[in-house]
């Protein structure tokens, strides 16, 4: 197939009742496969982050991948909220419930300062949970959340309630 004529949504992969049965898990391993394909996404993530941001925050793990290669990009830093006992430093921490219980995220204390300005970068969108703690996170070093970028979002899941006063951009939307 011609470069011309990739669209880079087709390299999403669905796989049934992963990881538990009735989940229909989207796959984002071959469109991180694909030079072009991820390219593309990465560009049109880029055109949703507004000039004056000042650092991306990436949730582990594959807000990593999107955020790494955005904070390239843009030429901007990249700031990693980790699971706990992943930091080497200090770090600010908060737990927050999901539909099966409890999880916390941590980042380094003075990874951000008062008056920076970030996205928050995930590959998908789902109950809202981890983006909603990683929030919690960057307000706690200070910082002011811009907004959230995703490449895919869960519509039906309703994420978006999870983070009611921040602007959310996904390119992906499953209804």
């Amino acid at each position: 197939m011609p470069d011309s004529n990739i669209v880079w949504q087709d390299f999403i992969r669905d796989v049934p009742d992963f990881p538990k049965p009735g989940i229909v898990f989207k796959d984002i391993t071959p469109l991180l496969a694909n030079g072009k394909a991820f390219s593309m996404a990465v560009d049109e993530m880029a055109a949703l982050i507004g000039p004056d941001v000042d650092a991306l925050v990436g949730i582990e793990s594959r807000g990593f991948i999107f955020g790494a290669a955005l904070a390239y990009k843009l030429g901007i830093g990249l700031v990693t909220v980790r699971k706990p006992g992943k930091l080497p430093a200090a770090v600010h921490s908060v737990e927050y419930e999901l539909e099966y219980g409890m999880d916390c995220l941590e980042v380094h204390k003075g990874a951000l300062n008062c008056g920076h300005r970030v996205v928050i970068v995930d590959d998908l969108l789902a109950t809202g949970g981890t983006a909603s703690a990683t929030v919690k996170l960057v307000e706690q070093l200070g910082a002011t959340v811009d907004a959230c970028l995703f490449a895919i979002e869960l519509d039906f899941l309703k994420g978006r309630n999870a983070l009611p006063d921040i602007a959310v951009k996904s390119l992906l939307h499953y209804s």
